[in-house]
């Protein structure tokens, strides 16, 4: 059994669309970092390779720091990146409600589908899943917590963006072999 510590990265105040562009986070509430690192177990931390989920799983000072893994960065949103959802709604509307509304194969212009996000993701997870650590924490992002939230629950991605994950939230599951179990979603210590 490897337990899944699924760590938020730190805010970034951005009011749009943010996917692939590598904006910084807001690492500055030292008092929340702290009870963040005192819940976590001493366990090895990898990270999506954006700079967002990089910075937040370095602050943690981590005894172990795995290379980072651009498998498990955010949704593509491809030509909709870092515009509003308004703005993108008024481009079109009918392609930016069925994503959100119908997730699974409609994708941004040039961007990634939930689906595509879904087996992304999937891989690196089964990936760290076969090294047979107990505990890994793995600091990345909204969308990539939301993938292992569905695939734990067995849930649609409708269903799965119900859930609300905060920056500095822990997301934990813990992973048997095809039998998973959520123990914590979006824990803020």
């Amino acid at each position: 059994m490897t337990r899944l510590w699924l760590v938020r990265h730190g805010p970034t105040h951005a009011t749009s669309m943010v996917g692939w562009s590598d904006v910084p986070a807001d690492l500055s509430d030292t008092a929340a970092i702290a009870r963040l690192r005192a819940f976590l177990p001493d366990a090895p931390i990898v990270s999506s390779d954006l700079i967002r989920a990089s910075a937040t799983a370095d602050i943690l000072e981590p005894t172990i720091r795995l290379p980072h893994d651009p498998l498990l960065r955010e949704m593509n949103f491809g030509d909709w990146e870092l515009q509003t959802f308004a703005d993108v709604e008024a481009q079109d509307s009918q392609t930016i409600r069925a994503f959100w509304e119908t997730p699974g194969d409609v994708s941004p212009p040039n961007g990634e589908s939930w689906n595509a996000v879904r087996n992304r993701v999937d891989a690196a997870i089964d990936r760290h899943l076969s090294e047979g650590r107990p505990d890994l924490i793995v600091v990345a992002h909204f969308g990539v917590i939301l993938t292992q939230i569905q695939r734990a629950l067995r849930i649609s991605a409708y269903e799965a963006f119900a859930n609300r994950i905060d920056n500095l939230s822990v997301t934990t599951l813990e992973c048997r072999t095809n039998r998973w179990a959520i123990r914590h979603i979006n824990h803020t210590p």
